[in-house]
């Protein structure tokens, strides 16, 4: 009679496994993941920060040149005039965080970077003594709207270690969608990176920036955007078709039947 009980339980937790749908799964650049029946792998992409036109006109103001931290690339043009109209600094992604709910949706949460752009500041009207900042390895939340980074700071400041440096104003683009065999691919924008206070006294000390330094930063209220692209290669298991809901009920029905007649069988 236990024995009879125990299998029913045994096979009331395989159905239960086969109703639930598989969590959160992290895909890396190496290596592969399997998330429920799919096996996700070739991690590839980069996140691409566009520096506003606000943010470029506060550098320009105070002399800052930028340069890129490997394995980043910066991207930069400059008038004949010596200063900045555009720059960008391009990341390559190192891995994936997401979530598998049913069979096929997954949806993207959070997608890290490696490497980042160098900000050094002679000292002038803006800077008492000048100083350097790099802001390198974004970690972007999607879900909570958030980036965070690894800054490197001058002045005293050392090495900030995920700091919380921008609220996302606007997502837009693909973060999740239904799996397919093969290659899945997400594009995004996330437009109006917006500064808070602490990651603005950590730039304003890293910089060495004086009041005038700290006013021009003020009027920055919009950093920039980050367009990201991503993409990594999925591979359905080959498994048997999966029982409709109502196939479940029954086999249910016919465990309890199972062990009813058991019973009377042992009585």
């Amino acid at each position: 009679m236990k024995a009879v009980f125990k299998s029913l339980v045994v096979a009331s937790s395989l159905i239960a496994a086969g109703l639930s749908s598989a969590g959160a799964v992290t895909i890396s650049t190496s290596g592969s993941v399997t998330s429920g029946d799919w096996t996700l792998s070739n991690l590839t992409g980069s996140g691409t920060l566009v520096f506003s036109s606000t943010l470029i006109g506060a550098l320009n103001a105070g002399g800052v040149q930028v340069s890129q931290v490997n394995p980043a690339t910066v991207t930069s043009t400059k008038r004949t005039n010596g200063k900045y109209s555009a720059i960008s600094a391009a990341a390559p992604v190192t891995s994936l965080t997401g979530t598998q709910t049913g069979a096929a949706s997954f949806a993207a949460n959070v997608v890290a970077t490696a490497g980042g752009a160098l900000q050094t500041a002679e000292a002038d009207d803006f800077t008492t003594t000048g100083g350097s900042l790099a802001i390198t390895n974004l970690r972007v939340d999607i879900d909570a709207k958030k980036v965070f980074a690894t800054l490197v700071g001058g002045n005293g400041v050392g090495t900030v270690n995920n700091l919380y440096l921008w609220d996302i104003t606007n997502i837009t683009g693909a973060t999740s969608g239904t799996l397919v065999n093969g290659v899945n691919t997400y594009s995004n924008d996330l437009t109006g990176l917006k500064i808070n206070a602490n990651a603005f006294s950590i730039f304003s000390r890293s910089l060495g920036l004086t009041s005038a330094g700290n006013d021009a930063l003020a009027t920055v209220t919009d950093f920039g955007k980050i367009s990201s692209v991503v993409s990594f290669n999925a591979v359905k298991a080959t498994t048997p078709p999966i029982p409709e809901p109502s196939t479940y009920a029954l086999m249910g029905l016919g465990l309890v039947g199972i062990g009813l007649a058991a019973r009377r069988r042992a009585k």
